[in-house]
């Protein structure tokens, strides 16, 4: 398919760099390059492939795992700055979401706007939770001191997406002799569908009605699990004791969107497109850790209608973007 629109495609600079070679250490040589890349390589393989567009966001975790609030703050920042800097350079090839450092509310409720009205940003990408004050800290967004936050994203218009990263050390007890399931095996999944439930659970939808989240991945396994979420042992008659007004199904098909980073296989796109519709879901590749021919080759065949692949591929982006292609 021509004119695909690709938007979890990532980044680095230098300071955040490092981050990412435990996820490819015996190919960091490649994978260096393909992030610190943003105008040759990157370029010539989307052209390759039929990539019109990619939105970028810089690797993970990067500005979530710096504890010290004021150095999350410049980094995010920085980052920023650079990415703003290639968009200006191809602004018809390279979007952007904002890196915010969520260890302040308050800062990055004001980043996050500096991003969109200044510098031209279609919304955020934030790598999971954030540590504040310690690297043992661990703090999720449906804390209180986040509803001005939320409220900030709702009227900016724009999508906040939801990255996974690894749990703490101190947290991975249950994959102690199983590391291979670190990462984008399970955990990423695993940790971040628990942070999306929390954001469902808490009531936040209530409050902020128009907010739409991002996931990758095809949905990080919730949309396999919406029933059993919300029916469990129905015959008990016992609702969900939460602040959330309605079901999770409920949320989940209003609030939020899909994209098939790294997860390319049809049967789960398809178990996506019929749990929130295939106006929900988006193509991405997760470009540099997966491969922009793999992605391509699989989308560009997948067995649906060529209706839903445009939609897929780029219509929904361009919609929930207000790109101008």
């Amino acid at each position: 398919m021509q004119g695909k629109i690709a938007l979890e495609e990532h980044f680095a600079i230098q300071p955040t760099l490092g981050d990412s070679k435990v996820f490819g250490g015996h190919v960091w040589q490649d994978l260096e390059h393909r992030l610190i890349d943003i105008q040759d390589t990157r370029l010539k393989e989307m052209d390759k492939h039929d990539v019109e567009m990619m939105i970028l966001s810089l690797n993970a975790p990067a500005i979530q795992a710096i504890h010290d609030t004021e150095e999350a703050i410049a980094i995010a920042r920085q980052a920023n700055d650079v990415l703003a800097d290639n968009m200006r350079k191809r602004p018809s090839r390279f979007a952007g979401f904002a890196a915010l450092p969520m260890q302040d509310p308050d800062a990055a409720a004001a980043e996050l706007t500096r991003c969109v009205k200044d510098l031209g940003m279609v919304g955020a990408l934030v790598n999971g939770f954030s540590n504040i004050g310690s690297p043992d800290n661990v703090t999720y967004y449906d804390l209180p001191q986040y509803k001005p936050f939320w409220k900030t994203v709702e009227a900016l218009d724009v999508p906040f997406y939801l990255h996974p990263r690894n749990p703490l050390p101190g947290w991975t007890k249950m994959y102690e002799g199983h590391n291979w399931m670190l990462g984008p095996n399970w955990a990423f999944a695993a940790e971040t569908a628990v942070h999306a439930l929390r954001l469902i659970g808490s009531g936040l939808f209530d409050e902020c009605p128009k907010l739409q989240i991002l996931l990758g991945h095809l949905g990080e396994g919730i949309p396999a699990m919406l029933w059993r979420i919300d029916g469990r042992n129905g015959w008990m008659k016992e609702p969900h004791r939460y602040p959330a007004k309605h079901g999770v199904g409920h949320y989940f098909r209003n609030n939020f969107h899909l994209t098939t980073s790294g997860n390319f296989y049809t049967p789960s796109m398809v178990g996506a497109m019929t749990e929130v519709g295939s106006d929900r879901v988006m193509f991405s590749i997760d470009w540099p850790f997966e491969d922009i021919g793999q992605g391509s080759q699989w989308f560009d065949t997948a067995e649906i209608s060529e209706a839903d692949r445009k939609k897929i591929g780029r219509d929904n982006a361009i919609k929930l973007f207000k790109l101008k292609l």
